[in-house]
């Protein structure tokens, strides 16, 4: 049976889904690094850094909101047909080009502070979406740091399956020597030749998830599957830390935790904007005061003027004499002169007006909808109080959930050293019985595997509770070091 093989079958075929790109050595990578390429990289935290971008967005148009609208346009047209001149009101019925010119203004005097409580409202939201984003980013160093963890312990259970399997292909080989001196039966060979085949099997497993931890670190920093990586150990990550039962208390923990979590930060700034947008929607229940300013001109091609010298002399009928006489009386003569279109600039000037109001707005009847505005704000008002109440006591709940997890982990810990030390005791012992022919080969492996499995168990231990411990100590600092 060849173990190498065996012992990378697992690794070839995960590679086999990848295209490989040459590297030279694999990259190391510290648990800081790891974070530090997260919060650059990760894409739950980029759309959590899209939602701070739009809080801060909705703010700054609502800042701009208190400025005065002003708008401005041009129009122009045909006109076919009988209408009216806009530069001298009169009916005509001539094909004529009509263009303006306009620009208005208007600005809220007073609203009640609508506005204000608006950009107050959105001001800590603004503020909620930075702690929100504080807290994603939290969350992705205490994810990296369990994927770190679970890289280290994947690490360490390979290299005790690797001793394990030395240590059977070692046995086997003594076992060998003694079937041929006679000392053992052939059985014996065959029990470690069986204990060797499943030794291998479990260092394929271990080797396989040891794989499939870095790939999900991998995905936690968004990086290629392709690049190489390999974790940089701690020089100390190995010694269990010490657990201070006074320092970290639950009702000591809590207390820093309201202190420092941006979740609960978050849900204060969230409530004080629910409040701020109910002051902005009861404002709309009152009349409001705007004042609006304007100034237009206009153009017409019918708009003609006189130039020149008269080119004769006019005189109109204005009416009779008398009842029952045809006599026409004329008008006074008038001289004649030639037209052409009044230029664009002199209309331009001689239409030009102005306007200057105020207008005060009153809310008498609008289908209710303001003042369920104002019923749905109250509600949320509500909503939001009782979001905080709720992460509070769900904060409290975890601190202490993770203080038990902490205490019955290190219990855990100290237990599996326990149970390694015997184990080991008791397989040295039954080395030497085996050895001598006072054991037989069955007692030997159970011997051997409950080492085995003590060892596996202690590492398991060992780093649940080095989470355990960091996770206490993140509710209280908001940080993690590894």
């Amino acid at each position: 049976m060849n173990i190498r093989s065996i012992a990378t079958a697992p690794i070839l075929a995960i590679l086999l889904f990848a295209i490989p790109r040459p590297a030279s050595a694999q990259d190391s990578w510290s648990y800081q690094r790891c974070v530090d390429y997260a919060i650059a990289h990760n894409l739950t935290l980029k759309q959590s850094e899209l939602d701070k971008r739009l809080a801060d967005l909705t703010l700054q148009q609502n800042q701009l909101s208190q400025l005065p609208n002003i708008n401005g346009g041009v129009n122009g047209r045909w006109n076919f047909g009988r209408t009216i001149d806009p530069t001298s009101n009169n009916f005509i019925s001539t094909n004529a080009f009509y263009s303006g010119l306009n620009l208005s203004a208007s600005a809220d005097i007073f609203g009640w502070f609508t506005k204000r409580n608006a950009i107050a409202a959105s001001k800590y939201q603004a503020y909620a979406s930075k702690f929100i984003l504080e807290k994603a980013r939290n969350d992705m160093g205490v994810n990296i740091a369990n994927s770190f963890l679970q890289i280290l312990l994947a690490n360490e259970q390979v290299k005790i399956g690797q001793s394990q399997v030395a240590l059977s292909q070692a046995q086997l080989d003594n076992t060998k020597k003694l079937v041929a001196a006679g000392s053992v039966p052939e059985s014996n060979q065959a029990d470690m030749e069986a204990q060797l085949a499943r030794d291998s099997s479990t260092l394929i497993t271990a080797q396989n998830n040891a794989a499939i931890a870095v790939l999900t670190m991998k995905a936690l920093l968004n990086l290629d599957f392709t690049v190489p990586f390999s974790t940089d150990l701690p020089e100390d990550v190995l010694r269990a830390p010490r657990l201070n039962l006074v320092e970290t208390s639950p009702e000591m923990v809590f207390s820093a935790a309201l202190a420092t979590q941006p979740q609960y930060k978050a849900d204060q700034m969230m409530v004080q904007a629910a409040n701020r947008s109910l002051a902005s929607a009861r404002g709309a229940l009152y009349p409001s005061l705007r004042l609006d300013a304007g100034a237009s001109s206009n153009y017409a091609s019918t708009n003609k003027e006189s130039f020149g010298n008269p080119t004769g002399i006019r005189t109109l009928p204005a009416g009779t004499v008398g009842k029952n006489t045809t006599d026409t009386v004329w008008t006074m003569p008038t001289p004649i002169f030639a037209q052409k279109t009044t230029s664009w600039s002199d209309q331009i000037s001689n239409t030009f007006g102005q306007y200057v109001g105020l207008t005060l707005s009153v809310p008498i009847l609008n289908g209710w909808r303001q003042r369920s505005e104002v019923a749905r704000a109250r509600i949320d008002v509500e909503r939001q109080q009782l979001t905080l109440d709720v992460n509070k006591q769900k904060l409290r709940q975890d601190i202490y959930t993770a203080h038990a997890d902490a205490v019955g982990a290190l219990q855990k810990y100290q237990a599996a050293v326990s149970t390694e030390i015997a184990s080991k005791k008791a397989y040295d012992f039954a080395t030497k019985r085996f050895e001598v022919g006072l054991m037989n080969s069955v007692e030997y492996i159970t011997t051997q595997t409950n080492l085995f499995k003590a060892q596996i168990d202690r590492a398991s231990a060992l780093y649940d509770y080095i989470f355990k411990v960091k996770l206490l100590e993140f509710y209280r600092d908001q940080k993690i070091t590894l």
